[in-house]
């Protein structure tokens, strides 16, 4: 990475980011606890944020051998994609958007997968 990218490198991720990449977390199914690790949000950041995500209907919830599971809805998958066109439309050269921000690479391997 270079000096230019680590100056320009946003310090906080904006919501509708960090509400991407959990769907992009979940877009299989997961854990609460893994998605918590994986956003590196806190327990009550986790909560809030899957609450917003199950009521809009990207995300839903169920039970799966005893474990609670997260999983990406189509309507979630949608919301990410769009998210990525955003993205792509804002910034010229994508490659350096990957470089330059910690969040966007986890939708875009995951847009590359579907």
């Amino acid at each position: 990475m270079t000096f230019a990218l680590i100056q320009n490198r946003p310090k906080r991720r904006d919501k509708l980011v960090i509400m991407a990449e959990i769907v992009g977390i979940a877009k299989n199914g997961t854990s609460k606890t893994h998605i918590m690790f994986k956003a590196n949000l806190s327990f009550s950041q986790l909560n809030q944020y899957l609450a917003l995500l199950s009521q809009t209907s990207l995300l839903e919830k169920s039970a799966q051998n005893g474990r609670v599971i997260y999983k990406a809805t189509q309507k979630g998958l949608e919301f990410m994609e769009k998210q990525q066109q955003i993205i792509d439309l804002l910034n010229e050269d994508v490659h350096v958007y990957r470089n330059s921000v910690k969040t966007p690479p986890l939708i875009f391997n995951a847009l590359q997968r579907s």
